[in-house]
């Protein structure tokens, strides 16, 4: 009955409902996949090796997760729509399995358990996207899933750093009845169970948000004109994708590599970039989820207007325009910063809006206006992971290059440092990248034939 009248509603209701269960959804994953960032280990070292044990387990998650994005490749562009939904739950209950474990085993033994914590949650992305891709409003949906991730990551590592100080189990205290229960088992939850205790208290409300999702009905016959039609893919139709874009992949995977790497950086050391800058947690407990909220509107703003580009080659184009203006903006804030003109807080908020307006189309409306944009045969999805893929893979690389080759630079001066180099060379892939698949789409409307009538 709810998907019979979904397809009736108006477009705003439509899309009101199909982004707040998309934007459920992915919101709780990540308190699946984030809190351990909350931690800091500080001091401990994996296998008393100059690997610092917070940096080992970040990699280790990493490693997991690039690997379910290959997998993903496969699995995320050829699951029927009929299995998405049973998928979703299995990848998360895999994951708080894995974050049990991650709290029942010694420290240097969390590398393996996060891994396996890793491993499911990088096919989550692709099988909520399936639901709303190739849609007339897909600009306007992505952009509100693609926010869930951002303002998500801040605030489940707020509430971690609230558990660990007991903080939740005061508010939980405030609640009649059962509220006194969970107030006494939670208590100040230790560096190893705070991420188990979250996942749990998400669970819920990730199956509620599964169900509404399922609900949502399949694309519509104007959807499709509009946006071309988005089936399963077959080895054969992802390997004649690539050969098809092949030199515009590189690019554009070459700049995702690094810009993936950088943006999990900046996440997954926010606490010790801010502390490095004179915010301390203890005096700006919210922090982290102010500037990433403030990011989060930015980014949903800014892909929200692509709604009202009706030409797919226009909305290809205003894609690469944000993406650009992204990376752009990381070397301008970053020169502001270091001139004075504006403080830690605006720099981290800057290089936050700069980072996800070049990464969050990547993941959301630019391969779709790419394939509605040429009509080639293919799916956004198996495109996204396919970046996805060679992105994570770079995301592992920079955190060993950091410790390994430059451990004696502290976090936020490779951050600093890191922030120009992502700046030139991603406008340097954007710009060239952007004027392959311009002339590219030139030239293949000059090659289709036209049938007579």
């Amino acid at each position: 009955m709810l998907t019979s009248w979904l397809e009736k509603a108006p477009v705003p209701l439509f899309a009101a409902y199909a982004i707040t269960a998309a934007f459920s959804t992915y919101f709780c994953m990540y308190a699946f996949r984030k809190p351990f960032a909350a931690a800091k280990f500080e001091g401990e070292f994996f296998l008393n090796s100059a690997v610092a044990l917070k940096t080992a387990i970040v990699i280790s998650q990493i490693i997991g997760y690039a690997l379910s994005k290959y997998i993903g490749i496969k699995v995320c562009s050829e699951v029927s729509p009929t299995r998405r939904a049973i998928t979703l739950v299995a990848l998360i209950a895999w994951a708080e399995l894995a974050l049990v474990a991650y709290g029942l085993v010694p420290n240097n033994l969390k590398v393996a358990a996060i891994f396996f914590n890793g491993l499911p949650l990088g096919m989550v992305w692709g099988l909520v996207v399936w639901y709303l891709e190739g849609r007339r409003t897909s600009e306007l949906l992505l952009a509100g899933l693609s926010c869930s991730y951002i303002v998500s990551s801040g605030i489940v590592k707020d509430i971690g750093r609230a558990m660990m100080e007991g903080g939740v189990a005061d508010w939980w205290r405030q609640v009649p009845l059962i509220g006194q229960v969970f107030g006494a088992l939670l208590g100040k939850v230790s560096e190893s169970w705070m991420p188990a205790i979250i996942g749990l208290h998400f669970l819920p409300l990730f199956l509620l948000a599964v169900w509404m999702l399922n609900q949502l009905p399949r694309a519509s016959a104007s959807d499709v004109a509009a946006r071309s039609a988005r089936n399963t893919m077959t080895g054969a139709d992802r390997l004649a994708f690539v050969r098809q874009f092949l030199f515009g992949m590189i690019l554009l995977c070459v700049a995702y590599f690094f810009l993936t790497a950088y943006r999990d950086f900046r996440d997954n050391y926010q606490v010790e970039i801010f502390d490095g800058l004179g915010y301390p947690y203890a005096l700006n407990k919210a922090i982290i989820s102010k500037t990433e909220t403030l990011v989060a509107f930015g980014v949903m703003s800014a892909l929200a207007l692509l709604t009202f580009v009706t030409d797919n080659r226009r909305g290809l184009l205003g894609a690469f325009s944000i993406m650009t203006g992204g990376v752009l903006l990381l070397g301008l804030g970053t020169m502001l910063f270091e001139a004075h003109a504006i403080n830690g807080f605006w720099w981290m908020t800057l290089t936050g809006l700069g980072s996800y307006l070049a990464y969050v189309p990547f993941g959301s409306v630019f391969f779709d206006r790419l394939i509605a944009s040429t009509r080639a045969a293919g799916t956004a999805v198996f495109a996204i992971y396919l970046a996805d893929a060679i992105g994570y893979t770079g995301s592992v690389g920079v955190q060993l290059f950091k410790d390994l080759v430059q451990s004696d630079i502290s976090r936020l001066g490779f951050f600093k440092g890191y922030t120009y180099f992502m700046s030139v060379l991603g406008i340097t892939c954007f710009v060239s990248s952007c004027v392959y698949f311009l002339r590219r789409g030139r030239r293949d409307q000059a090659e289709t034939p036209v049938t007579a009538l």
